[in-house]
């Protein structure tokens, strides 16, 4: 008989929420996190939690706020002395909301009954999990099913090579202790432009590097150009068609090399990041040798049901590939979980929603204009700008706008795109209309309150049918 219905390894957003969900469902349940604190104390909530999502947006709420009183507040006749931005305090409070948060998993392990194992897992035959814990200790464990709930780390190159001091990853970045003066950042994705963003709210001068000669290739056109507009505005040196071919650290500065139309170039920085994307973790968890199909860029392979090759073992967020997204993992160990109970749960990955936390925010979920095109499909637009919006005037937030795109002839909601004040929160009311294949009369007919934000939705709906009353 096996110790446990289900032994879920990895912690972070895929994996705690697999095993709370495996364990409201009745199954007896297991969760295996190597993450440890220097004493060897483990630490819940992964990548995300840790050293990504949770951090990262308390230094930009942080960044924000200092951005808003040097910038912004006189404007509201809000006057003051001697402003100036206490990093330490700054990352003192990041600590504490992380640290709040990862005891709040471990709150959510006890109350669902969760066995918290601590160690490194390796996978054996039999459905068999040998754990090695930070004293070198070893156990063995067996389960009916196993979740595989690795994720990722982040992606390197040989031409700036990390060290943590000087050329920094995600996780060097959310520790800096001090404004750079010059700070660079490789890669203009989510992850390159919150972190820029923060240094460049406080006051440090920022080139990021981008190799593609787009800016944001994968978001709506007309949104990415508002964005990097925008963000070029705030002090942000974005260079495109940009690549990097050689770092050096030289008097306690990095010197960058990189290539672009024009031929070699050169900055030099304080302070440079590396955040060109991030790949599995999938290494040393013994996967291939009990059969488990690994593709060979290390992505974890499954079918429908999020199983490997060996029956029983199941794989879900950033180590499958797709999205690298903490809430598609997330619901990822939902899906599992319910089908390992016997549920008919499912996902719609073509209804996934994707932020970029800079101010304003950048959202988006469905398909773009260009894909659109692309397939032929014939649709309307309707486009609200948010200097339109009283409530965004009123905020004194008003760059930006929302698109939707809708069927020409069906009407149905096919793609969301927003640039703008609190985009995140305002993307949710859009996907939950395509979840529910709504139209954009659907949302045209419904009454939003006023003044809100939201109305721009409402108007943006209206648009699509040429119907906009405020712009």
């Amino acid at each position: 008989m096996a110790d446990y219905n289900v032994i879920v390894i990895g912690a972070g957003p895929a994996g705690y929420v697999a095993a709370i969900r495996c364990a409201q469902l009745g199954m007896k349940t297991a969760c295996i996190e190597k993450w440890t604190n220097d004493s060897g104390k483990q630490i819940l909530g992964g990548t995300c939690l840790n050293v990504g999502c949770i951090p990262s947006k308390a230094l930009l709420d942080s960044s924000h706020h200092y951005y808003f009183m040097k910038k912004h507040a006189a404007e509201h006749g809000i006057l003051f002395d001697n402003l100036h931005a206490d990093v330490a305090a700054m990352q003192k409070r990041k600590g504490e909301v992380v640290t709040a948060l990862t005891q709040g998993i471990a709150g959510l392990f006890k109350k669902n009954k969760i066995d918290s194992v601590e160690g490194l897992a390796k996978l054996l035959p039999g459905k068999q999990i040998e754990i090695t814990a930070y004293d070198g200790s070893k156990k063995t464990l067996s389960a009916d099913n196993i979740i595989i709930a690795t994720g990722s780390i982040p992606v390197t190159i040989p031409p700036a090579q990390v060290d943590n001091q000087y050329i920094l990853d995600s996780t060097g970045a959310l520790a800096i202790d001090a404004v750079p003066a010059k700070l660079g950042v490789i890669g203009a994705g989510a992850i390159g432009l919150e972190l820029g963003s923060v240094w460049c709210r406080l006051g440090s001068q920022v080139t990021v590097l981008e190799a593609l000669p787009d800016f944001l290739a994968v978001a709506d056109r007309k949104i990415a150009a508002a964005a990097q507009k925008e963000l070029k505005t705030q002090g942000l040196d974005i260079r495109l068609s940009a690549k990097v071919t050689g770092t050096e650290i030289k008097d306690g500065q990095v010197v960058v090399n990189y290539e672009d139309k024009n031929g070699a170039q050169q900055i030099i920085v304080n302070k440079l990041i590396v955040a060109v994307g991030r790949k599995p973790f999938s290494e040393g968890l013994g996967a291939a040798e009990i059969g488990i199909k690994i593709n060979e860029r290390g992505f974890i392979e499954v079918d429908a049901n999020r199983q490997t090759a060996v029956p029983g073992i199941y794989a879900i967020g950033d180590v499958i590939g797709g999205p690298m997204l903490a809430h598609k993992g997330s619901e990822e160990g939902v899906m599992v979980a319910e089908r390992l109970a016997g549920q008919k749960s499912e996902m719609h990955y073509d209804i996934m929603p994707w932020v970029i936390y800079t101010h304003p925010e950048v959202a988006w979920v469905g398909k773009t204009e260009q894909q659109l095109k692309a397939e032929g499909v014939e649709y309307n637009v309707g486009q609200f700008p948010f200097m339109a919006s009283g409530r965004a005037r009123a905020h004194g937030d008003t760059s930006g706008m929302i698109r939707l795109l809708a069927d020409k002839k069906t009407d149905q909601i096919l793609g969301v795109h927003i640039f703008g004040i609190s985009a995140s929160e305002l993307l949710a009311e859009a996907v939950l209309a395509m979840e529910c294949q709504a139209s954009s009369e659907d949302l045209a007919r419904t009454i939003h309150a006023h003044p809100t934000l939201a109305e721009a939705m409402h108007e943006a709906a209206l648009g699509a049918d040429g119907r906009m009353i405020h712009a």
